[in-house]
């Protein structure tokens, strides 16, 4: 037997949070070097699944399977195609930064209160930011569709205890405003999250029972039933194909989050350490939208063609609401969370645009939104540290008393812009092209996220870095060392990516056109070609 490499990559993390946890509790510092070492071998193991990844072999690789529950159907099932390696591979190299910027983030504070001091363990936080990544990983790479909806609900609970116990405590606010404050955002995201899980629940006991009459019984094989419906050996009724695909949409569709399901996303990432709110944004809300792609689209196509005016109208829609709600805020946190609700709508926009080009730059917009909301949000985490404030208002100049912190916040500012030569321009524009080649209204209404984008990135850029120097922000200082050990390689992997985006694409387009496939769809003509 091969070594089970995908497993090794799920379990890596979820050892390290066992160890962590167990680190005694004076010995925080010990804690902390237990989870960032986890982290590291994690992003080792998700690297040599990358290596042995062949974009030109099966559409599923590195496969294991086991019987688990046979009475059932339910087995352990892992496969990744090309979309889910570079789902992996964001995830293993964003934590151990993750891990890095939010170094000091659970120590308690000198003013905090005793009982404050007993409910952040710094042990726990780093625990299950690594509970997270495993389940994470586990979502990416399982095909067996109960496996899947496991740790597509069990990643709840400790992203719960994140936002609620261990949230954002900059601000104004007394402590117990303050949790307040989290606990309504936990409770919020839980209760969201919790209710879409529960709807797709039901969709997959339906299709369970509308997989009974297949040879070996009902089945939870993504792999064995796509196999049955393209060879004709299972088919759904009309009806019976649409529920089960809302069913399945509408939780992908708040995990992502796509409007009007969104509301619990700026509540959690405003109230969150910026570590976590890039957890969510950039690695827990990826499983969304790559959930659409295999799951919606390669379970339901007849349902995911029935379905795509509207889901392209709720696309465009989060694109243009997001964007005006972004440039309107004044929480620097709850900006970047409606610019992600943003991104996500061309994610969303590009999925179902049914291109290769639309599908293969909502990929690459995965993984580079989250590379570039992970260097905006951290960056803004170290402002905001320093001063003890997210609003906009109480900053100005910063740009002179801190250079390099400003230099990165626009870098990464213009990369979340996708500004040419950084990562999300060429996922954007791919999108763009793939949306206008068969839609080109909306192609064009789309482009209005984009000039929207400019003003509130420049806009917040422009209130907080520069101008005179705010007195409380005179001797403010820049990025020490640790700081710039983590915003640095994530600006690096961002310009290489916009420079050079093949690798990238080489891995994704082979799992796109699979998808495709799935739904007997494939590139319009160019009108001026069907015109001669």
């Amino acid at each position: 037997m091969s070594f089970p490499l995908l497993t090794a990559t799920v379990l890596a993390p979820a050892i390290g949070a066992v160890a962590t946890a167990v680190v005694p509790s004076a010995r925080r510092t010990l804690a902390k070097w237990v989870a960032l070492a986890a982290s590291v071998v994690t992003a080792v193991l998700a690297a040599l699944v990358l290596i042995r990844f062949e974009p030109g072999g099966d559409r599923y690789q590195l496969t294991e399977s086991h019987t688990w529950i046979p009475d059932f159907g339910v087995s352990y099932e892992l496969g990744v195609d090309g979309i889910g390696v570079a789902l992996v591979a964001l995830t293993a190299v964003l934590v151990p930064f993750l891990i890095g910027a939010g170094w000091n983030d659970a120590d308690p504070k000198e003013d905090e209160t005793p009982a404050g001091r007993r409910w952040r363990p710094t042990q726990g936080f780093f625990a299950l930011i690594l509970m997270v990544e495993a389940m994470v990983v586990m979502s990416f790479v399982a095909t067996d569709i109960f496996l899947f909806y496991i740790f597509f609900e069990a990643m709840l609970i400790p992203m719960y205890f994140l936002i609620g116990g261990f949230g954002d405590r900059a601000g104004e606010n007394s402590e117990s405003q303050q949790a307040k404050q989290r606990s309504y955002a936990a409770v919020k995201f839980l209760l969201y999250n919790l209710a879409g899980g529960l709807i797709m629940l039901a969709a997959i006991i339906g299709l369970y029972v509308a997989t009974s009459d297949l040879p070996g019984g009902g089945t939870f094989s993504l792999q064995a039933i796509t196999e049955a419906r393209a060879s004709g050996e299972l088919t759904f009724a009309q009806n019976t194909e649409r529920l089960l695909f809302l069913g399945f949409f509408i939780a992908f569709a708040i995990k992502a989050p796509l409007w009007p399901l969104h509301t619990w996303l700026p509540n959690a990432m405003g109230e969150s350490t910026a570590p976590v709110a890039v957890l969510i944004t950039a690695v827990v809300d990826k499983v969304g939208t790559f959930a659409m792609l295999r799951f919606c689209l390669g379970l339901f196509p007849e349902a995911s063609a029935w379905a795509t005016p509207v889901v392209i109208a709720l696309a465009l829609v989060s694109i243009v609401y997001g964007a005006l709600l972004a440039i309107g805020q004044r929480d620097m946190k709850r900006l970047i969370a409606y610019a992600s609700i943003s991104h996500f709508g061309f994610i969303v926009l590009g999925i179902f645009a049914m291109t290769n080009q639309g599908q293969s730059g909502a990929t690459l917009y995965m993984v580079n939104h989250g590379i570039a909301t992970a260097a905006l949000m951290l960056v803004a985490g170290f402002l905001i540290s320093r001063r003890g404030s997210r609003l906009i208002a109480d900053y100005g100049g910063v740009q002179k008393t801190a250079p390099i912190l400003a230099g990165t916040f626009l870098i990464g500012g213009l990369a979340t812009l996708s500004l040419p030569g950084t990562g999300p321009f060429i996922s954007e524009f791919l999108v763009l092209v793939g949306t206008f080649t068969r839609y080109p209204v909306a192609g064009i209404i789309a482009c209005a996220g984009i000039v929207l984008a400019a003003l509130y990135v420049l806009i917040l850029y422009q209130r907080t870095m520069t101008g005179p120097v705010r007195p409380e922000l005179s001797r403010m200082p820049d990025l020490r060392p640790r700081e710039l050990a983590v915003v640095a390689p994530l600006i690096a992997l961002l310009i290489f990516l916009g420079v050079f985006p093949k690798p990238l694409t080489d891995i994704v387009e082979p799992s796109v056109q699979h998808t495709l496939s799935d739904v007997g769809e494939s590139d319009p003509e160019p009108e001026l070609e069907a015109r001669r």
